[in-house]
């Protein structure tokens, strides 16, 4: 062997001899939730993780694909469960189950946004979702006086019981930095403020907004655009697939976007989404839309 060729391993080992040490400190400085404090900084802010004990103040998730799947009528017979468990992060909303409906919507969620009004209809089944989901992401939102942390906020109360209950489960609130961003997007967007016009945000807002942060890509099951229902040939589904005597879903949007106090404003958030996906990588499936 030649002195050039036993110098050169001479370096290679001397690099492998430091590299190991390297790596081996890496792999112990993980934390529970799989990410290095070296990678903290690419955590997304405005979201503040619940546990008894800590508050971490970044939701470390990103993806390169999701898919958004709505609460909506229009999941009943569209038979993309299996496409939809094949996209890397699953983002569903609310308590929309899957038991039973899987070949419609799919059986694995990555990450459930949950109202503040929807929490006692999680809690009432709370082995489903915090037991048999333990590998679930929970993002909760609410106003304020819900989800303070000095013991008035009711809903943070229940939130922090079930982080004890269920330690493995990691649950999320959305800050009220957060919310009050927002509420300036939406004012951005529409020109309107939504307080002084009597609307709240939906929890659809928040999981796209949630998603265009997360996720490269995003594929939208089951949402309808802002036009939709003003179409003569409109399909009249439930406002939810899982509620099927409910009032349908055009129904619930008309009454929501006319209501002087405390309505949704689902049909401007649909246009509003509408703008976003010529800027983002979004795509709507069944119905898709016309962009």
């Amino acid at each position: 062997m030649g002195l050039d060729m036993k110098y050169q391993m001479f370096l290679w080992l001397c690099l492998l001899s430091l590299s190991l040490p390297l790596l081996f400190w890496f792999g112990h400085v993980i934390t529970r939730d799989g990410v290095s404090p070296a990678l903290q900084s690419n955590g997304l802010r405005g979201y503040m993780r619940i546990t008894p004990g800590r508050m971490d103040q970044f939701l470390y998730m990103h993806c390169s694909q999701c898919a958004l799947v709505s609460s909506s009528g229009q999941m009943l017979g569209a038979g993309v469960g299996e496409e939809i468990d094949n996209v890397r992060c699953v983002i569903r909303m609310n308590n929309a189950p899957t038991q039973g409906y899987e070949k419609d919507v799919g059986n694995r969620t990555s990450v459930r946004v949950v109202s503040h009004t929807s929490v006692p209809l999680l809690v009432k089944n709370e082995r489903y979702y915090f037991q048999r989901s333990a590998d679930t992401t929970y993002v909760f939102w609410g106003p304020e006086r819900n989800m303070r942390q000095d013991g008035k906020g009711h809903i943070f109360n229940t939130l922090l019981k079930i982080a004890g209950k269920y330690p493995k489960v990691r649950i999320y609130a959305v800050t009220t930095e957060k919310i009050l961003y927002c509420d300036g997007v939406f004012q951005n967007e529409t020109g309107k403020n939504r307080i002084k016009t009597g609307a709240f945000l939906s929890t659809g807002f928040f999981t796209m907004i949630l998603a265009i942060d997360m996720c490269d890509s995003i594929r939208v099951y089951g949402m309808i655009d802002d036009n939709y229902c003003s179409r003569a040939n409109h399909s009249v589904v439930p406002y939810h697939y899982y509620e099927r005597n409910r009032i349908d879903e055009c129904r619930m949007y008309r009454f929501h976007e006319h209501t002087q106090r405390g309505g949704h404003r689902f049909i401007t958030e649909k246009a509003i989404y509408a703008k976003w996906a010529t800027r983002h990588n979004v795509e709507f499936k069944h119905p898709s839309w016309s962009l």
